[in-house]
C-alpha cells in the first residue's frame, strides 16, 4: 500500500476522479497531460475490478486451457500432451498476472504522473466537492475546480432467489480468486462471463454444468453461441438452454449446493457461480446531492458528460454509463473525456461531432468484444439483427474459416466461421462476427475497418499474408463480390 496523502492547498484540484481502475486511470492520465492537477480516489485496490477480479485474472487462467486445445489440434503436436494441467501452477501464474492483489505497482503509477491518491471511500457531497472516508475514519473534502468523474465500474447482480444467501454464491471474483477446483460446479448464465468460467474450470478440471435462460452469447449472431455451445459440449460440459434455477440450498456451509429448477428437476453442485449481470457502484457515491438517483445508471453525452446535472462539470465513465460494460471500452471513454475536460477548462472549442477528438462514437459503432471459450468469439460493430432493426439496407456475408489455407495450418480441420455486415448504401461494413481458435487477434482488423469506414472497394487492397488465418478476408469479400 502506498502511502496516505493529503490534499494540497485548501484541497482543491482542477479534476478529481473517484475510481482508479483502467478507466479512471485513463481519465487521470489524460486530464493531467491536459494541464490540470488531479486527485484519485479508491476505495479498494488500484487497478480495480479488471486488474484483480475480472480481466486479467481469468484471461491468465484461461490461457493454459486454450494452449492445450489448440495444441491438440494439430498433428504430432498433440501426441506431446498428455496428463491434465498442473493446477497449482496454472493458479500461481494468475497470481502473478495480479501481482498477488499487491496494488503498490499501480499506486507508485499514479504518483509516477503527478496526481495524488487518496485511499478511501469517496462521496459526491454536491457541485464539485467529494468527500473522502479513510480506513481509519479520518473524513477529508476536497473540491474541484472543473470536473469530477466517476469511474466506480460495477459489480454482480445477484437474482432474489429462495436460498441464494445459504448456498454462499460464486460470482466473477470467486470465479477467478480461487485456488481449489471444485469437483462439480454449476455456472448460471449464458453470457461472456458463464461461457469464459465454463471453458475456464471444465479446463481445470472440474465437472462443469452451464445453465442458461436463452441460446449462449444472445447479444452476437447466432452462430456465435451455437459453436461456442458445441465446443463447450464437446469439452464434457453440460450445457441445458432454458434451464432456469427456482431455489438454493446448503444446510450444512461445508456441504454441497442443491439446486432445484424450474422443471421440477434437482442438481447437486460443490459450489455454483452466478453470471447473471452486473449493476452500477454508484449506491453510495454521493449521488443524490446532485439530484440523481443513488444505485442508478448515469446517461451522458457523447464527451461522457453527465445529463441532467447543471454547470458541466460531471462525467460518468465505463460500466457506470451502461454503454458497453468492457474495459477497453472503458478507458477510451476515459481518454476522451479527460482531453474534453482539459479542453473546457482551457476555454478551448470542442470537437465532439462524430469521430472527433472529444466524441465516444465508437461506443455506438464500433464496439469490439473477444470472449475467450474454445473456439473464441469475437465481433464489433453491429450484428444482421441490429443492423436490420437500425433500419440500414444491409447485406449479410458468411464464409466458413476452413477456405482459408492459413486456418487450417493453424488448426487440422480448422473450425470455425466469420460473418461480415454490410452497408450496401454506403459500401462500408457495419459490423463483423469471427468465431474460431485464435480469432481474437483477427478482430482489430476488422474494428479498424468498421471504425475507419473503409469503402469494400478499398478494403479488396488490404492484401493478407500467405498463410495466415486473416485470409478469411478475401474469401469475406470475394463472397460479397460474387452477390
Amino acid at each position: 500500500m502506498s502511502e496516505v496523502h493529503e490534499p494540497q492547498e485548501n484541497g482543491i484540484y482542477d479534476v478529481i476522479v473517484l475510481g482508479a481502475g483502467p478507466v479512471g486511470q485513463n481519465v487521470a492520465d489524460h486530464a493531467r497531460g491536459g494541464g490540470l492537477s488531479v486527485a484519485v480516489v479508491e476505495r479498494e485496490l488500484v487497478g480495480g475490478e479488471c486488474s484483480y477480479w475480472a480481466c486479467v485474472p481469468s484471461k491468465a487462467l484461461l490461457r493454459p486451457v486454450i494452449a492445450v486445445a489448440d495444441a491438440r489440434r494439430v498433428d504430432g503436436a498433440r501426441e506431446a500432451v498428455t496428463g491434465r494441467l498442473d493446477t497449482d501452477r496454472v493458479f500461481s501464474r494468475r497470481d502473478r498476472y495480479v501481482t498477488n492483489w499487491d496494488d503498490s505497482g499501480q499506486a507508485r503509477w499514479v504518483k509516477s504522473i503527478g496526481a495524488d491518491l487518496f485511499r478511501g471511500h469517496g462521496r459526491i457531497d454536491g457541485p464539485r466537492r467529494v468527500t473522502v472516508t479513510r480506513g481509519d475514519g479520518v473524513r477529508l473534502t476536497l473540491t474541484a475546480r472543473h470536473a469530477v468523474a466517476i469511474a466506480t465500474g460495477s459489480r454482480p447482480l445477484l437474482p432474489d432467489i429462495p436460498g441464494i444467501e445459504q448456498a454462499r454464491p460464486w460470482t466473477n471474483r470467486h470465479g477467478t480468486d480461487s485456488s481449489t477446483v471444485p469437483p462439480r460446479l454449476v455456472v448460471i448464465g449464458g453470457g461472456g462471463v458463464g461461457v469464459e468460467m465454463a471453458t475456464l474450470w471444465q479446463g481445470l478440471g472440474s465437472q462443469v454444468t452451464l445453465l442458461a435462460r436463452r441460446a449462449l452469447l444472445p447479444r452476437m449472431e447466432p452462430f456465435a453461441g451455437e459453436l461456442v455451445e458445441r465446443g463447450l459440449t464437446e469439452a464434457g460440459v453440460d450445457v441445458r438452454i432454458g434451464a432456469q434455477v427456482t431455489a438454493l440450498r446448503r444446510p450444512d456451509p461445508a456441504g454441497p449446493v442443491g439446486l432445484t429448477l424450474d422443471d421440477g428437476g434437482e442438481l447437486e453442485a460443490d459450489e455454483v457461480m452466478f453470471a447473471t449481470g452486473r449493476a452500477p457502484l454508484t449506491d453510495d457515491i454521493g449521488l443524490d446531492t446532485v439530484g440523481l438517483a443513488p444505485g442508478s445508471w448515469l446517461d451522458v453525452d457523447t464527451t461522457c458528460l453527465v445529463e441532467g446535472v447543471e454547470g458541466e462539470w460531471l462525467y460518468a465513465l465505463g460500466d457506470v454509463n451502461h454503454r458497453a460494460l468492457l474495459t477497453h471500452q472503458g478507458k477510451y471513454q476515459g481518454r476522451t473525456a479527460g482531453d474534453a475536460i482539459a479542453a473546457r477548462a482551457a476555454g478551448r472549442p470542442l470537437d465532439d461531432a462524430a469521430w472527433g477528438d472529444h466524441a465516444t462514437t465508437a461506443d455506438q459503432h464500433a464496439v469490439p468484444q473477444v470472449f475467450f471459450t474454445d473456439p473464441e468469439a469475437a465481433a464489433v460493430g453491429l450484428s444482421s439483427d441490429q443492423a436490420a432493426r437500425a433500419g440500414y439496407r444491409a447485406r449479410t456475408v458468411d464464409v466458413d474459416f476452413n477456405a482459408a489455407q492459413g486456418a487450417n495450418l493453424f488448426a487440422d480441420g480448422y473450425r470455425g466461421h466469420a460473418r461480415m455486415v454490410v452497408d450496401l448504401d454506403r459500401d462500408v461494413l457495419l459490423g463483423v462476427t469471427f468465431v474460431g481458435p485464435g480469432v481474437s487477434e483477427l478482430l482489430h482488423s476488422a474494428t479498424v475497418a468498421v471504425a475507419g469506414e473503409v469503402p469494400l472497394k478499398r478494403l479488396r487492397h488490404a492484401v493478407a499474408c500467405f498463410p495466415t488465418v486473416s485470409e478469411i478476408w478475401l474469401f469475406l469479400l470475394a463472397a460479397y463480390q460474387r452477390h
